[in-house]
């Protein structure tokens, strides 16, 4: 299998501990270039395209090359030609020789010392990528501890605030002679006390149960300016008119971004010599992002458990992440092209002759691919054509998988990973335990634009461990804020494998309930909606087939903690707001909840809905007048279509700034949770991070709809 020794370039060759050679168009490469062959019975001559690998078979970074031809012997030409090919390629600058360790001793710029470089580099950089991967478990880790510390205290203040008065009565024997009702309650609760004059005792409201717990909002204060600045969203950028995301998360994307380029440039020399090394370190940090691609981009993937951020809250960081990736297969494309230029070309390889060998065309096969997953992704494209983006993204994802785990042997197993993510989230979950097909009945509302789709669903692994370790989906109910995607076959061949989403508009079941209505407000635009429309004004009923449910529960767990509670819906982000006023007032005991000593029981809800017509205030049937019944303040400025646009940011302001001094002496903590356009969005953002930067513990959650 060996060739007969050889001397290149000064370097002897023929060793089993030093260097042998090895033919092959894709085996074990780590450096690829070419030389010319023919097959003449045995021999090989410089006529005909081969591609020549050097591959690491021996310890500290040592070479061999070893023929994978048996029966065959390098020829006379070949003996004469290789070596000046070789050397000239292989040459290395005096600045960038002693860059990498382990050149065992050989002079710097010597054709041996830049040899051993561009190798040692390569072989850094295959220990190095590991090391990427620490990174991102420690991050997890983080974000994991960050998000249960968060719970914990979360929990704790939501048992205060939920507290049994007889509890409270025992540490504070002093309150029991007092009696009066609750001023958010509508019924008399025992020997509970009542504010005087409607107001807190502000004494009381200022004392602090514990010294510590004083110090403690102290130093919370102190942070107030800092939380400010994250949670403030910027303009969108001029001309381009993209929506920014808030400071918080713009930090957090520009953290990551720098990971990338620290893994990219570290110890890295930018010189000709040393272009294979960095198109191949691009490569690597291309293949070892890719199983974390796919899983942002998954619906059931363990980072909602382990950080509490669903896939939709990942989007962002799935599109940054893709973006990143994109230019890292850019570079390694250009780094390569510039290898053939600097290498090949002067050995008469053409670019023809390179491109279409395999391991190039795989490359560019899956590249072209990833590049038009990218394209096709943009924000235009998906509001323009949402169903072409959809069966492009899928599709696309498959073939770029493909096409790689074939174009190298490094990237098999990165490729495994994300193959088996894909898979295991679109087959086993989406296809299998999420999927719950019923038949939903069609209503079209009085504004001629918007459809009601309700169905009931049964509630059959109530209690079953098989729901939580599987995801049972609609078998096991569905809870506040959250989504399902929505197929109907009846529509079309073309709508039978696409599915759309849709906030649960339907109060989230008791947990001991058997079965629930599920209803869905789907305001008619393009595409999908525009035919259910049409189909909604002939039909009563369809088939339909759902899939979920999806979605986080942050918004529940702010608005469960907090003193005050507001919820600004936008046209059907109203969607959001009222399973999710449901779920609060639940949890508070809705209409009997007692006052506490610490003020707290004198929450106060709010819902803040603007509509663009008067017709749309029936997308929420009764329920509004329901949730007035039981203590929830309801604001609804006149539709915009014939007034304009209402200060949101206005209301908001005034509203949180008279209940947080009436009720709280301004130390009220405010949860805010927005479902609407971008715009509204944006703003009610901004007028939070204001109230927070003067003083006013507040926070938001914004449920965005839209894709």
């Amino acid at each position: 299998m060996f060739c007969d020794p050889l001397s290149v370039g000064g370097l002897d060759f023929g060793h089993d501990d030093d260097f042998v050679f090895n033919f092959a168009l894709d085996g074990l490469g780590i450096i690829e270039f070419a030389a010319m062959e023919k097959r003449n019975g045995d021999n090989l001559s410089l006529r005909e395209p081969r591609e020549l690998c050097l591959c690491p078979l021996g310890d500290l970074g040592k070479l061999q090359f070893a023929s994978n031809i048996r029966g065959m012997h390098l020829s006379a030409e070949l003996r004469e030609e290789l070596p000046d090919v070789m050397a000239k390629s292989l040459k290395a600058t005096p600045s960038n020789g002693q860059v990498f360790a382990d050149t065992d001793g050989a002079a710097s710029g010597s054709p041996d010392a830049g040899f051993r470089t561009i190798f040692a580099g390569i072989l850094f950089s295959r220990r190095f990528i590991v090391s990427y991967q620490a990174v991102l478990l420690v991050l997890l880790l983080l974000f994991t501890i960050r998000y249960w510390m968060s719970r914990l205290r979360a929990r704790v203040r939501q048992r205060r605030l939920l507290a049994p008065s007889s509890t409270l009565r025992e540490e504070f024997p002093s309150l029991g002679h007092e009696s009066g009702s609750s001023s958010s309650s509508s019924t008399i609760i025992g020997d509970s006390p009542s504010p005087k004059n409607g107001t807190i005792d502000e004494d009381l409201e200022r004392t602090p149960l514990l010294k510590s717990e004083y110090h403690a909002a102290e130093f919370r204060r102190l942070g107030y300016p800092v939380r400010a600045f994250l949670l403030y969203q910027p303009s969108p950028l001029p001309i381009l008119n993209k929506a920014l995301p808030s400071n918080g998360t713009t930090l957090a994307i520009l953290i990551f971004i720098g990971i990338q380029v620290f893994y990219l440039f570290y110890r890295m020399p930018l010189s000709i010599p040393m272009l294979f090394v960095f198109a191949d370190r691009a490569s690597l940090l291309f293949v070892a992002n890719l199983p974390l691609l796919y899983l942002f981009a998954a619906k059931n993937q363990p980072i909602k458990l382990l950080t509490g951020y669903s896939y939709e809250s990942l989007n962002i960081v799935h599109r940054r992440l893709g973006e990143v990736m994109c230019l890292l297969a850019l570079l390694h494309s250009a780094g390569m092209i510039g290898v053939w230029y600097t290498i090949l070309r002067p050995t008469g390889f053409s670019l023809a002759k390179f491109l279409l060998s395999k391991i190039i065309l795989l490359g560019i096969g899956a590249f072209v691919a990833y590049e038009l997953i990218y394209f096709t992704s943009l924000g235009s494209f998906r509001q323009r054509w949402y169903e072409l983006f959809l069966a492009l993204h899928v599709s696309l994802q498959v073939i770029a998988l493909v096409l790689l785990w074939f174009h190298h042997h490094n990237s098999k197993p990165y490729v495994g990973v994300a193959l088996a993510i894909f898979l295991i989230d679109r087959l086993v979950y989406r296809m299998t335990f999420k999927t719950h097909s019923a038949r939903a009945s069609l209503t079209v509302c009085k504004d001629g634009q918007t459809v009601i789709v309700c169905t009931e669903s049964i509630f059959t692994l109530k209690g079953q461990y098989l729901g939580y370790l599987v995801g049972a989906g609609l078998t096991k109910g569905w809870k506040a804020t959250e989504h399902v995607f929505l197929t109907v076959p009846a529509l079309s061949q073309a709508h039978f494998i696409q599915a759309h989403p849709f906030t649960i508009a339907s109060v989230a079941p008791d947990p001991d309930a058997s079965s629930g209505e599920l209803k869905l407000i789907i305001r008619a635009q393009d595409g999908f909606s525009k035919d259910l429309l049409k189909y909604a004004r002939s039909h009563d009923a369809v088939k339909v087939r759902l899939d979920g449910p999806y979605g986080s529960q942050n918004a529940l767990h702010l608005l469960q903690q907090c003193d005050l509670s507001v919820v600004v819906a936008g046209g059907s982000g109203i969607a959001v707001a009222l399973p999710l006023l449901w779920a609060v007032q639940s949890s508070r005991k809705a209409c009997d909840l007692e006052w506490r000593p610490t003020g707290r029981g004198s929450s106060s809800v709010v819902l803040i809905w603007v509509i663009r017509h008067a017709g749309h205030a029936a997308w929420a049937g009764s329920q509004i007048e329901s949730l007035r019944d039981c203590g929830v303040e309801v604001i609804m400025p006149p539709p915009t279509a014939e007034n304009g646009h209402p200060d949101v940011p206005s209301i908001v302001t005034s509203w949180i700034s008279a209940h947080d001094d009436k009720l709280f002496s301004g130390k009220a903590k405010t949860g805010v949770v927005c479902s609407g356009p971008d715009g509204m969005n944006r703003s009610v953002r901004n007028t939070c991070s204001s109230l927070l930067a003067h003083g006013r513990d507040v926070d938001i959650e914004v449920e965005k709809f839209g894709w």
